[in-house]
């Protein structure tokens, strides 16, 4: 699974009909399985609290509506978003969109009578109303805003802050709505790792955000303050859950891997992106933008702002670094979907400093695929590095003999033994 998050109103001129038969292509030329379409759900405008010139897609105003500057003809809105889904699907792609069950627009109101809320907001989010979840019939009435957008052709969700509801309600939410539509997605954005494990076996979610795990630790490693032990030791604390996991290096939340404020450009963050998409058996996540080395310059504290029309992602006139950031980004999932599901196995432990291999800036490691085993290589230095590799014979004994070793611009030598 390689999902492209893309904030739909940053993308080209920002409608639905952006995304024509065109964009579609370039999305899936990046090996792309699921498009996440964030900020589809009708949200407040024009209000005095909203954040921003055009208000945040996490305030919603109506769960059974879309954003009217979505489309070209504004009435017709809801067929627009539907055209949508057929596009995509027909491109070869699933839809996601958000969930945002904790809170919704302090005007939110629906067809249907509306939620009831707490009147407060969580942190600073003023723009919100948190849901109440003592009123038993909002439980059901979100099962049925889910049913709605699923009966429409929607294939997941991105559920929003699941960490804020109860537990018990996810598993009524997504036991329910998978008894009618059984390959529904659910993911969670979840932050404490101590949670992991309960929303994936009693929330019953298919895949959760790897944000306190692999995303802090590559992060840290990035910007020169982490060792790559970090990496093993992640992967070692998730054991089985490691397959559910959505791997990560942007989203709208975090700052851009580009940006001054991570990895100070693309070049520089290529060596997480083989480790994040490439070392676990797991899901993985772009942020529209990335793949050409976005660096939100225009934004605020390293972000594309979720609040504002700032500049749109135009695949139409790239630069030649765009382009040759795109070649690599291409290459990575492409070789990430030729992989099969089969576990990966760490080399690190079995290395020598004194051959050249450095355990807090180099991460070496082999995947199986479905036609070669790989070996992938990893400097997260600033130097270049040559190492006398050595794979051992219970790892020679897992994998093929025809092991292809791809060097990615990283400044790596690799000589095996």
């Amino acid at each position: 699974m390689i999902i492209y998050q893309v904030l739909t109103r940053l993308f080209s001129t920002g409608r639905f009909s952006s995304f024509n038969n065109d964009g579609l292509k370039y999305i899936k030329s990046l090996s792309v399985t699921h498009i996440w379409y964030t900020g589809v759900i009708r949200h407040s405008e024009n209000k005095t609290f909203v954040k921003g010139d055009w208000g945040s897609p996490y305030s919603i105003s109506n769960y059974y509506d879309v954003n009217p500057y979505l489309a070209d003809v504004p009435s017709e809105r809801l067929s627009e978003f539907c055209s949508l889904i057929e596009r995509t699907h027909a491109a070869g792609m699933k839809v996601i969109i958000d969930f945002v069950p904790n809170h919704v627009s302090p005007d939110y109101t629906d067809e249907h009578g509306g939620l009831k809320t707490l009147h407060r907001h969580d942190y600073d989010w003023t723009d919100t109303d948190k849901v109440d979840y003592s009123c038993s019939l909002n439980w059901y009435k979100m099962l049925d805003i889910i049913r709605y957008w699923a009966e429409l052709g929607v294939d997941g969700f991105r559920c929003d802050m699941a960490e804020l509801v109860p537990i018990e309600f996810w598993h009524f939410l997504i036991s329910n709505i998978k008894a009618e539509f059984p390959n529904l997605l659910f993911i969670a954005e979840v932050y404490q790792k101590d949670n992991y494990r309960k929303f994936i076996e009693d929330a019953l979610f298919d895949k959760l955000y790897d944000k306190s795990g692999l995303y802090d630790t590559l992060r840290a490693l990035t910007c020169g303050y982490g060792s790559a032990r970090g990496i093993t030791a992640n992967w070692q604390s998730l054991g089985d859950l490691q397959p559910k996991m959505l791997n990560f290096l942007e989203n709208h939340d975090e700052q851009r891997l580009a940006s001054k404020e991570f990895a100070g450009s693309a070049a520089s963050g290529y060596a997480a992106l083989a480790v994040s998409a490439l070392f676990y058996p797991a899901a993985f996540m772009l942020y529209a933008g990335q793949e050409i080395g976005e660096d939100a310059a225009d934004g605020v504290d390293g972000r594309t702002s979720i609040f504002s029309h700032t500049r749109s992602i135009n695949i139409s006139c790239l630069s030649k670094e765009q382009k040759n950031i795109l070649e690599v980004y291409r290459k990575v999932l492409k070789l990430k979907s030729s992989m099969e599901r089969a576990s990966n196995f760490d080399l690190c432990y079995c290395q020598s400093p004194i051959l050249g291999f450095d355990h807090d800036h180099h991460f070496v490691f082999l995947r199986k695929g479905k036609s070669h085993d790989y070996l992938v290589a990893c400097n997260f230095s600033h130097t270049k590095a040559s190492i006398v590799l050595n794979v051992p014979s219970e790892a020679a004994s897992r994998f093929s003999s025809e092991v292809n070793v791809d060097i990615l611009p990283m400044d790596f030598t690799i000589l095996t033994k």
